[in-house]
């Protein structure tokens, strides 16, 4: 699958399903439990202990999703991402490296950003599409703000993103959303819905 692809089904999907845990183990259950929900775009935080086997046993257990990993800050990590299955990267702010080495080995990246500057700095640094971090210190009228001058950029707004708030960011111009707390708080499948009902 080249990034592109991968692009193309964060797009079409709207969500980015988060998984943070306290072991390998519990972060492959809970990303299966979202990809047999119909969350099949799945990012595991590089903070899971055991993450990178996580990603490999996602990937195993479910070929059909898009597995990713996230909090990826350097080149040895996002190396390592790639060679355990991951097909996209995913950072809390844009690091060259992580974005050189991702797209060495075909994985699309999508670094963090917080205001403008950043937006164009990570786009012409190669960024696929911008993880708009936190999202709890912004809101979705800001976010239609900035995509006024901004058309062209792909966010992706994440931290504070719920299934009451989803639909919004998606009316906004986010091209997608990641959810990682409003995952272990409710229902998958009820967050799809939400933001299916939004597209």
């Amino acid at each position: 699958m080249y990034r592109w692809h991968v692009m193309e089904r964060i797009a079409e999907r709207r969500l980015i399903a988060i998984v943070r845990a306290q072991s390998a183990q519990a972060a492959v259950a809970a990303a299966l439990r979202a990809v047999d929900a119909g969350l099949d775009v799945v990012e595991v935080s590089l903070t899971t202990p055991g993450a990178l086997q996580a990603v490999e046993q996602v990937v195993r257990a479910r070929p059909e999703a898009v597995v990713g990993a996230g909090t990826v800050l350097d080149e040895a990590s996002a190396r390592l991402a790639a060679l355990a299955g991951a097909r996209f990267l995913v950072s809390p702010s844009t690091h060259r490296a992580v974005l050189s080495t991702g797209h060495r080995y075909g994985l699309a990246v999508l670094p963090g950003v917080a205001t403008p500057t950043e937006i164009v700095a990570a786009l012409e640094a190669g960024a696929d599409a911008v993880k708009l971090f936190p999202a709890r210190a912004s809101s979705p009228a800001v976010l239609r703000d900035v995509l006024q001058a901004l058309p062209q950029a792909p966010v992706v707004p994440t931290g504070g993103v719920t299934a009451d708030n989803a639909p919004e960011w998606i009316a906004a111009g986010a091209v997608a959303c990641g959810v990682g707390g409003a995952l272990g708080a409710g229902d998958p499948a009820g967050l799809l819905a939400a933001v299916r009902a939004a597209r």
